[in-house]
């Protein structure tokens, strides 16, 4: 197999070196009103990888991300903070055999960090891929939270460009009686 990056022979998906060097992570925090939304890579350093969210090999491409950012961050975050934590994923619905938001989720899973698949799933399918905010803000996602509520929460996607999707998500929870910490994202479209 090939490294889908560099096409150097590979056992993994992503091989070492570019895990080490090409894919170094860029964090970025962005506030969309009072969420905080955590960002590891500037879209356009990963392009490529995303965008085989709907295609076979992307279940292992966003298990190898997942791996190097969501993983690592709430290994550290549970570190420093005792309280019991739960991954709540944004439209965890499964497309090509997957989904791949949930694999993200799942890298996140420890005794103290407790992922909520598919609970909050949204009820208009409408895809925002290249439209405008307008457009995006006229066709709501309608979410439905079935998941626990009184709880404390970080919630999960993979991609942020406006930022409409997460804070629809974020006012569903609270509404739910979820206390939203910050969200996550591998990337984040604004340069």
């Amino acid at each position: 197999m090939r490294c889908y990056t560099c096409t150097r022979l590979s056992y993994a998906i992503i091989c070492k070196d570019c895990k080490d060097t090409l894919l170094g992570t860029t964090m970025g925090t962005r506030h969309i009103g009072s969420l905080d939304v955590i960002s590891f890579y500037k879209y356009s350093h990963i392009e490529s990888l995303l965008l085989t969210k709907h295609k076979p090999e992307g279940y292992r491409i966003y298990k190898a991300l997942a791996e190097m950012t969501m993983k690592p961050f709430i290994e550290e975050f549970i570190e420093s903070d005792d309280r019991i934590v739960y991954i709540i994923g944004v439209d965890e619905y499964v497309s090509g055999g997957y989904a791949h938001v949930a694999v993200l989720s799942k890298a996140m899973q420890t005794p103290q960090s407790i992922p909520l698949f598919a609970s909050l799933l949204a009820q208009n399918r409408v895809r925002y891929a290249g439209k405008s905010l307008a457009f995006r803000r006229h066709h709501a996602r309608d979410f439905k939270y079935t998941g626990k509520s009184h709880i404390d929460a970080i919630l999960i996607d993979d991609i942020i460009t406006t930022g409409t999707t997460l804070k629809e998500a974020e006012k569903v929870l609270i509404a739910s009686g979820v206390n939203v910490l910050f969200a996550l994202t591998l990337a984040d479209v604004l340069e």
